[in-house]
């Protein structure tokens, strides 16, 4: 069962099938004599929207792509199990979305059910009208503005509003489409078969329309780029409070990653493990679990870090491993223990509830079969990974990767790590960089 398991998630995350399916798209595209066309995912009040929807605008003039927007309400539940935190941290993420990308800022309102309701309304009657791209981004203002009611009062007279039936017709539309194709946020564009959320995997799509454009690129690639050499050490050396987990494909990527970041601006990093959300009773719908891994495979391979073979350690795999990692920490070995323990479990499709598999990523980060032993003998990192999760819900947040510098704001998700280069050159009192020129 485990070499079918490791057959399945190999071929599913390969790029030979990703080729294959693009192929199928555009042949039927082309046979069909169909214009290039996306489907955008527009909730009223999610902030991410006016963020990414200005490149999306961008690619529409510039490559030829048709696109349809689809209202969308807030994601259900099981998608979203933490939404309040989410909208909370949104709001604060995207607004330093737009800053770093020098576009305008996004409102820090809160809308209630009843400016949403209205946005929605609007939002349907401005579908039809010619600029509909600008139309959702002076919505979305509005319903995010800190006098939602005013501003939405001015989007009223610019494109009327539809009746409450037929919009909720809309969202009903919307999100059936959405879950369709399979995905279940807002803010998310879809392409002949992939997904791209947000700003940040914008230039995924604009790689594929590109073509023979030799042009400069519209979207940006949000990621720190050559670090510099290792700082003499600070007076006061910034600390990197890394949150991680062992089943979270995405801190694959960041653990491969960080480490080097850390060396570069002579931090103290720090490892602060947690259970996985699926462990602390969140549910994870295949939905999500399906793009995760694609989107890990894309961002791993843009990095050169081997990723698809998986063997999933939820349950004991994560726990015997965490265990083990409670006890590298004091050693100087949790990072290397971590990334041998995810590349096992995410790259090689190694089975970590078994011994030889354990064994064998403790002993590639230089860790003895007698402190393995010892590890999963003592039950106190269960306490350690609670207080962290503690730490991690007063920043906050509740997933990981999340990432913390000194007592900055937290961020989240491995596409993060730019954010936190920033904060790491501002503790050392560093030139800011320029993210529009990355």
């Amino acid at each position: 069962m485990s070499a079918i398991r490791r057959l399945v998630t190999t071929t599913l995350t390969s790029a030979g099938l990703r080729d294959l399916r693009r192929a199928r798209h555009r042949i039927a595209r082309r046979i069909g004599g169909k214009a290039m066309t996306a489907d955008f995912f527009f909730q009223v009040d999610d902030p991410y929207g006016p963020v990414a929807l200005p490149y999306v605008a961008a690619m529409t003039a510039r490559y030829g792509l048709a696109l349809r927007l689809h209202l969308v309400p807030a994601p259900e539940a099981a998608a979203a199990p933490e939404l309040a935190r989410l909208e909370d941290y949104g709001r604060r993420d995207a607004q330093m979305l737009a800053d770093a990308l020098k576009l305008e800022p996004i409102g820090d309102g809160r809308p209630g059910a009843a400016p949403i309701a209205r946005a929605q309304a609007i939002a349907a009657a401005a579908l039809d009208t010619d600029r509909p791209i600008e139309a959702m981004i002076a919505i979305a203002r509005a319903c995010l503005s800190s006098a939602p009611d005013a501003a939405l009062d001015q989007m009223a007279e610019l494109y009327g509003r539809l009746d409450d039936a037929s919009t909720a017709a809309l969202l009903v539309q919307g999100q059936a489409t959405r879950k369709q194709l399979g995905h279940y946020l807002s803010s998310t564009t879809h392409f002949e078969g992939e997904f791209y959320w947000g700003v940040d995997r914008l230039h995924y799509l604009e790689a594929r329309l590109r073509g023979d454009d030799v042009g400069a690129p519209i979207c940006p690639v949000l990621d720190f780029g050559a670090l510099p050499p290792s700082l003499s050490a600070p007076v006061t050396r910034p600390r990197i409070d890394f949150y991680l987990s062992f089943r979270s494909p995405y801190t694959l990527v960041a653990a491969e990653r960080i480490g080097a970041l850390a060396t570069a601006y002579g931090a103290d990093l720090r490892l602060k493990f947690v259970l996985p959300m699926v462990m602390r009773g969140l549910p994870v719908p295949g939905a999500k679990r399906m793009y995760i891994t694609l989107d890990t495979k894309r961002e791993a391979t843009r990095h050169g870090i081997p990723f698809g073979t998986i063997h999933d350690p939820v349950g004991l795999g994560v726990e015997r491993g965490l265990a083990v990692l409670h006890h590298a920490i004091p050693q100087g070995l949790g990072l290397d223990f971590a990334r041998s323990f995810l590349r096992a479990a995410f790259a090689e499709g190694i089975d970590m509830t078994s011994d030889p598999g354990l064994l064998k990523a403790a002993a590639r980060a230089g860790i003895n079969a007698g402190t393995v032993a010892a590890a999963l003998a003592d039950p106190s990192w269960q306490d350690v990974a609670e207080a962290n999760r503690t730490d991690l819900f007063a920043l906050g947040l509740w997933g990981v990767p999340s990432f913390q510098v000194d007592d900055r704001p937290a961020w989240w998700g491995q596409d993060r790590l730019w954010r936190v280069e920033d904060d790491l050159r501002d503790a050392l009192g560093l030139t800011a960089i320029d993210r529009t020129q990355t």
